[in-house]
């Protein structure tokens, strides 16, 4: 009868029903179990390379900082608290890693954040090359001598509170952030866990593409116990210092920062520390949006969208994670080598397959 009321027939009912029937199984076929990374940036995902320079005078300071950098005489400070200091005895030269780490497009990223700014530049580059062998990360991965370890650090992922998987739509690769798996109480190792992940994710940065994405969900879970006399949301402190790291030696990085689920508390700790977040950051900061607007399906968790049907195993992802980190670091210094071992190879040849420079680097007398 309600049939008949609308203009519709119990045949054209049951065809939308069988049509909505075939649909919710095509959905199901296209779930896929996943419980690592994935290694390598899909084929229908596209990066749009920029140009390096809008200007000869971008590219005048960018040879000014390559001159600076390359001075044989060249020594840096060995902690970022005396990185301003004239005292030259805790000072050392570049190692290979750290200058296969200042790439050109690295360099750009300083003078962009400084905005060609050549005397800040210099002091922000030496800044964070000196926080990086205080922190224990210049030597680009463990397997070279980096003290910040997958073993040092492995405790604070046992929940899942961090994963590397998948590209946004622009082709960068996601780190979650899952605050409500938190597992362990307030430390310095929280920190380097945090870092650990920043690098690892950087290692996964396909050819052309120098920033990362962020998905952030305060769901709480019940699953994760919790922890007595500790909060979910990192004191002030803790905080203040995580934007320090991010925001000056992490310059440029920060493509987009998806948040969801975010509980009051949440709120009260995003409102302190908003004075210390730079406008360019805010900025990056999308609220309460459907992560599927800016994740393709086929790269993200179902949880939020997506067809990727991922469940946290330790002792399945971590090694993975490590292993494949690994691969790609070793494919970055492989052709590092390969190209001269110089300062100023683009991360574009770095981590690509091709056999000739496509990007030569720069002279300090190209001007």
């Amino acid at each position: 009868m309600f049939g008949k009321l609308l203009g519709t027939s119990n045949n054209n009912n049951k065809k939308t029903v069988d049509s909505q029937t075939k649909n919710n199984k095509d959905k199901q076929k296209k779930i896929l179990v996943i419980n690592e990374p994935i290694f390598d940036l899909p084929s229908y995902l596209e990066i749009r390379c920029t140009s390096e320079f809008s200007n000869n005078e971008e590219k005048e300071k960018y040879i000014l900082m390559l001159k600076y950098l390359t001075d044989d005489a060249l020594l840096i400070p060995n902690s970022e608290k005396s990185f301003k200091s004239r005292d030259q005895k805790d000072r050392s030269p570049l190692l290979l890693e750290e200058k296969a780490w200042l790439t050109k497009e690295c360099i750009i990223r300083y003078l962009k954040a400084t905005n060609w700014n050549i005397d800040q530049s210099i002091d922000r580059i030496t800044q964070s090359l000196a926080w990086r062998r205080e922190f224990g990360i210049n030597h680009l991965g463990e397997e070279n001598g980096d003290t910040v370890t997958s073993d040092l650090v492995a405790i604070e992922n046992e929940s899942g509170k961090q994963i590397v998987m998948g590209y946004d739509n622009d082709g960068r690769p996601i780190l979650y952030l899952k605050p409500g798996r938190q597992n362990t109480k307030t430390s310095q190792r929280q920190v380097q866990h945090l870092v650990f992940m920043l690098e690892r994710v950087i290692d996964f940065m396909p050819m052309g593409q120098g920033s990362l994405a962020l998905l952030i969900d305060f769901k709480e879970y019940p699953d994760v116990p919790k922890i007595s006399g500790n909060s979910k949301i990192p004191p002030i402190g803790i905080g203040k210092e995580v934007l320090h790291i991010l925001q000056t030696h992490y310059p440029e990085r920060l493509g987009k920062a998806l948040l969801t689920n975010i509980p009051w508390l949440a709120w009260s700790f995003l409102k302190l520390i908003h004075p210390f977040i730079d406008p360019v950051t805010r900025n990056k900061l999308v609220f309460d949006e459907p992560f599927n607007r800016y994740v393709d399906e086929r790269q993200l968790d179902c949880v939020y969208g997506g067809v990727l049907d991922f469940k946290y195993d330790h002792e399945i992802y971590w090694p993975k994670l490590v292993e494949m980190s690994k691969l790609k670091r070793a494919h970055y210094m492989e052709r590092f080598n390969k190209f001269g071992a110089v300062i100023g190879l683009s991360e574009y040849d770095l981590r690509g397959n091709h056999e000739e420079l496509k990007y030569p680097p720069l002279k300090v007398n190209d001007t």
